[in-house]
């Protein structure tokens, strides 16, 4: 018997999978690492808080939620190559509809009654009317290319969060919609509450934020699954084709109408698909919360993890979240207790003009955040973690410059 047929062959099944993986993979260790994370978060948090991590945990399911939005502008950005600057228009209509589908809007708007459809099925709505729209404004734009695209993108955004606030009849204006429906999820969410307006529950200790975390982690392991599949596809490929050469890529056959509409539609499905659910985790929807730093906030997830790499981008998301909504909001307390700890504590006072320690920091706040990411960007161009073929390109247009620099001299 040959060298060839006496080597194990992986089988076709869960255990062939399993063998087939490459575990020195850098994506398949970034996978196991998350995964992990993910699972032993929310008792190691209890642990480390003496059981007062609910908190914490209520947060980490939030930071999937903008995860999920990271992996979405991924497929329109990373994988088609093709700048979005509007994207929280598409998570606000996902959440408007769940506010619009599932709440008591006879209290907000007295013209119309209260609609009250289950969570699970308005998932898969959210999903379908946010792509509708997101092939709607891919249709008008399927010429533009480059900053163009982004200046149209640029004001969809800004239009649909005004939409809604001004419709006050249908939307509740700018107080948004509150008191949405608890959704009904087996096992974690108990007691009569469940699947009722949130208007009627005086005690909210009854919702355990435990479970959003565990419905969030669920869907992310479902939606990684669907991208990798995508980015693997026929599609996938096109997409790839189309953002490094698109006149190449029609002349190849590729069809670059259809497949930069299923690119707008995909990506804005994902983020109806967060919408839905940042609106039955919060309860209230309101376009204060879909402005156009959202956008920008997504969009630098995407360039900080690594445009086009899917576990990547998930490192950009969670650092980004971390930075934003939990070192800098806490910067001002923990620069307070920095003095008071060295002895410094009338730096926290006002002295005449100059304002105290904490105050200042809280006026910095975005400029700190700008200098992690400016120094981010210049030690790491590429991202966090970037796809191999990103990486390439940028050693290789870096090579070029430098040839035409010596050429130049």
């Amino acid at each position: 018997m040959s060298e060839v047929s006496e080597r194990a062959v992986p089988g076709r099944g869960l255990r062939g999978r399993v063998q087939r993986i490459d575990w020195h993979d850098r994506n398949t260790l970034a996978y196991v690492v998350l995964f992990g994370l993910a699972i032993v978060f929310p008792g190691l948090v209890q642990f480390a808080t003496g059981g007062n991590g609910t908190y914490l945990v209520s947060t980490a399911a939030d930071a999937g939620v903008y995860v999920l939005l990271a992996l979405g502008l991924n497929v329109v950005v990373g994988f088609a190559g093709l700048l979005d600057l509007g994207y929280a228009a598409f998570f606000a209509i996902g959440a408007y509809t769940y506010a619009m589908l599932a709440s008591n809007r006879l209290a907000v708007t007295p013209l119309h009654h209260a609609v009250h459809i289950p969570f699970w099925l308005l998932l898969l709505v959210a999903v379908f009317v946010a792509a509708l729209f997101g092939a709607l404004l891919g249709a008008p734009t399927l010429r533009l290319r480059g900053d163009y695209l982004a200046i149209v993108t640029l004001g969809f955004g800004e239009i649909v969060p005004r939409v809604f606030r001004n419709l006050a009849t249908w939307t509740g204006g700018v107080n948004g919609i509150p008191a949405l429906d608890v959704p009904t999820l087996p096992a974690w969410i108990t007691g009569p509450w469940a699947g009722t307006p949130l208007a009627v529950v005086r005690d909210f200790q009854f919702i355990d934020p435990t479970a959003f975390y565990v419905l969030m982690v669920a869907l992310l392991v479902v939606i990684v699954v669907l991208i990798n599949n995508l980015q693997r596809s026929r599609l996938g490929r096109a997409w790839m084709a189309i953002r490094e050469d698109e006149v190449a890529a029609a002349a190849m056959g590729i069809n670059t109408v259809t497949t930069k509409l299923l690119a707008f539609a995909i990506g804005a499905s994902f983020s109806g698909f967060a919408g839905c659910f940042y609106g039955a985790k919060l309860s209230l929807v309101s376009p204060e919360n879909f402005s156009f730093v959202v956008s920008v906030t997504i969009l630098l997830m995407v360039v900080l993890g690594g445009m086009g790499n899917i576990p990547g981008v998930m490192m950009g998301a969670l650092a980004i979240y971390v930075i934003d909504f939990y070192v800098l909001t806490n910067l001002p307390a923990w620069t307070s207790g920095a003095a008071n700890a060295l002895g410094l504590g009338f730096l926290n006072q006002q002295q005449g003009d100059w304002p105290g320690l904490g105050d200042e920091t809280q006026r910095l706040i975005y400029l700190v955040f700008g200098l992690i990411l400016v120094c981010t960007m210049l030690l790491r161009p590429q991202g966090l973690l970037p796809s191999r073929v990103r990486q390439q390109e940028l050693a290789q247009a870096s090579t070029q410059e430098s040839l035409a620099d010596v050429e130049s001299a």
